[in-house]
């Protein structure tokens, strides 16, 4: 069955440039799909489109009757005084809406018996059972555990969350309503790596449909089945994931070159023989000219074909400084908190030189502090840190700020770097910003501009220890690969803080993790790093299970009548349990005699006091 279907979508904001131009695909019920392609290719404008949010300029897209679409970047307007709870149970009005109607049915049972009512009260009963009305509210704090959504928050008002905490409420909502199809834009801008994991556990058991864009290359590793690449307003399909899609797009463009080449040897070859035979008609042979025209029309065929081409690749490497000695960083008992809190102590550790270190937490678990504590920006509470008298360090903050906005990329250049106008040209091209672009303002950057010109900026000097924190935020996949490729030939000393997986594995040889304040070294790659959590949790709960029967073991013995007691309360509570079983039978078996359901029902409570006030006299019994 076929969830929705895009025939030849065209949209454009500028006359004359078209964002999609004869966009076409279907999406089948239940599949998960990337959306790919470089930043303004029209990804987000497809969604708005399928949102119903924007018209098409011609074409149509169209979501099969009766499927409710939710999409992400779509934040609705809430009353001014609802909290975040109050959002997110608004996801389940449904079910309260059933509930309240169960009730008014149950009060006007006690007075009419008509069948109609009782038919009426077992579907809405069956109804919300289906739909998990039982569990509601134990499924809201489930879902808002997973994308960290705390209890401070769920009482908060809702318009006083910041831009991030709303997407994940907004997440969370939308999961709630039990939406049959997702668009998520950037679903995993916002969460942390836990919330992260979180989320893409609940994609792999979604059985419904999912469209997500996506910069994080890892999530669609494991979240979608097949990509759909955005190329100059039309779809190009890929059978696989995000790393299929790699693969078989570079597969592709060589196949494209070989063509092309072939192509144009066939061009010359073709020329050589048209210029022969008009030649030769020129001798007398007018006939020749027929065939050498027919040659050339099919040479104009084939140089229609444009050369294939890839993105550009940077072609950039760091001046970096020679380190000699093994001390970059020396920290010994390092405590830092803010307003009452602490955010970490009892930190140790030392760094030496060609390390590779990510440094990995939940947001607030203090990893821009620690960055700052190392960088000497800030004072430790306790502790201290040496670093190395050879160290010369660049760092690239989270929020890239310059001196001047409102100057030039060229001119900030040449003010901050004190270099002259070509090296400065030179430098910028290298980075990506040719021609015209350079004298752009600062301040018009988008935020992975700014890095980049940033990261520009810092691979004039000499360094040889490297601190970048979440470099890649915010970027699109072309532009963290340009990043990539910026440090893919670094070989001095790096420290970052990110949240990109895909980014850890590549560059990561050891892990600092900041977890309940406590900083815990990982050595090794972010594929074993998972393994060994993995281990380490196994470990933790074998020793909650010693603790406990330890506990057991020790306890001190209880006397004879005591025991006497425990076990004949317990015989109490396993008779009235039978009971109540033996009622809940009853009460199917009679499912359509209302009276005979209020007996049942009056006996159940009076036996379930009854079973309370066992357990209790047990628990005071055991204590």
């Amino acid at each position: 069955m076929i969830d929705i279907s895009v025939n030849n979508l065209e949209k454009s904001f500028e006359v004359g440039k078209k964002v999609l131009n004869g966009l076409s695909f279907t999406v089948n019920s239940g599949e998960h799909i990337g959306i790919l392609g470089p930043n303004g290719c029209g990804k987000t404008t497809l969604f708005r489109i399928l949102s119903g949010e924007l018209r098409p300029d011609e074409g149509e897209a169209v979501v099969a009757p009766g499927k409710r679409i939710g999409l992400i970047s779509q934040i609705p307007v809430f009353p001014e005084d609802w909290t975040t709870e109050d959002v997110l149970k608004d996801a389940q009005r449904r079910l309260y809406t059933i509930s309240a109607r169960l009730d008014e049915l149950s009060a006007q049972m006690e007075r009419d018996v008509s069948p109609a009512l009782l038919r009426e009260y077992d579907t809405l009963a069956d109804d919300f059972r289906r739909l998990g009305g039982w569990e509601m509210d134990s499924e809201r704090s489930r879902i808002a555990s997973g994308l960290d959504i705390t209890s401070a928050m769920r009482s908060q008002l809702f318009d006083t969350l910041s831009g991030g905490e709303r997407t994940r409420v907004n997440l969370a909502r939308l999961i709630l309503e039990d939406t049959d199809i997702l668009l998520l834009d950037e679903p995993t801008n916002h969460l942390d790596l836990h919330a992260t994991e979180w989320l893409e556990d609940y994609i792999l058991h979604f059985r419904g449909t999912v469209l997500a864009i996506s910069h994080d290359r890892y999530f669609l590793d494991v979240a979608v089945q097949r990509c759909i690449e955005i190329v100059d307003g039309r779809a190009e399909f890929y059978s696989g994931n995000y790393s299929f899609f790699v693969e078989e797009r570079q597969r592709r463009f060589e196949e494209k070159l070989r063509q092309y080449e072939k192509d144009q040897a066939k061009i010359e070859q073709l020329q050589r023989a048209a210029d022969q035979l008009h030649l030769w008609a020129f001798l007398g042979n007018d006939k020749l000219h027929k065939r050498a025209f027919s040659m050339e029309k099919r040479i104009e065929r084939l140089s229609q074909t444009e050369k294939p081409t890839t993105a550009r690749k940077l072609n950039v490497k760091f001046r970096e400084r020679e380190f000699a000695g093994d001390e970059v960083i020396v920290a010994d008992g390092l405590e830092k908190g803010y307003a009452g809190r602490v955010l970490f102590s009892g930190v140790s550790l030392e760094v030496t030189g060609g390390e590779r270190i990510a440094l990995i937490g939940d947001n607030g678990a203090g990893k821009t502090s620690f960055l700052k504590l190392l960088m000497g920006e800030e004072t430790p509470d306790a502790g201290y840190i040496y670093r190395g008298p050879a160290i010369r360090t660049a760092y690239l903050p989270q929020i890239v700020r310059f001196t001047d906005e409102s100057r030039s990329m060229l001119d900030t250049m040449l003010w901050d770097c004190r270099v002259q106008p070509q090296e400065a040209r030179d430098r910028l091209a290298a980075f990506g910003f040719r021609g015209e672009d350079v004298f752009k303002r600062v301040s018009t950057l988008s935020g992975g501009e700014k890095s980049r010109l940033r990261l520009c900026m810092l691979m004039g000097g000499q360094i040889n220890l490297l601190v970048l924190d979440e470099p890649t935020n915010h970027l699109d996949i072309a532009s963290r690969e340009w990043m990539e490729d910026a440090l893919s030939d670094y070989e001095q000393t790096l420290l970052f803080v990110s949240h990109d997986r895909y980014f850890i594995e590549k560059f990561a040889t050891r892990i600092w993790t900041l977890e309940n304040g406590r900083l815990s070294d990982f050595r090794g790659p972010w594929s074993e790093y998972g393994q060994w959590r993995a281990r380490q949790a196994v470990f933790r709960q074998s020793a909650e299970k010693d603790e406990k029967k330890e506990k057991r073991d020790t306890r001190a013995p209880r006397p004879g009548n005591a025991e006497r007691l425990i076990a004949k309360t317990e015989k109490e509570i396993a008779a009235l349990e039978e009971t109540l079983a033996s009622l809940a039978r009853e009460e199917i078996e009679n499912a359509s005699d209302y009276q005979k359901l209020l007996e049942i029902a009056a006996k159940r409570e009076e036996l379930e006091a009854k079973l309370t006030a066992l357990y209790e006299k047990w628990e005071e019994l055991n204590a």
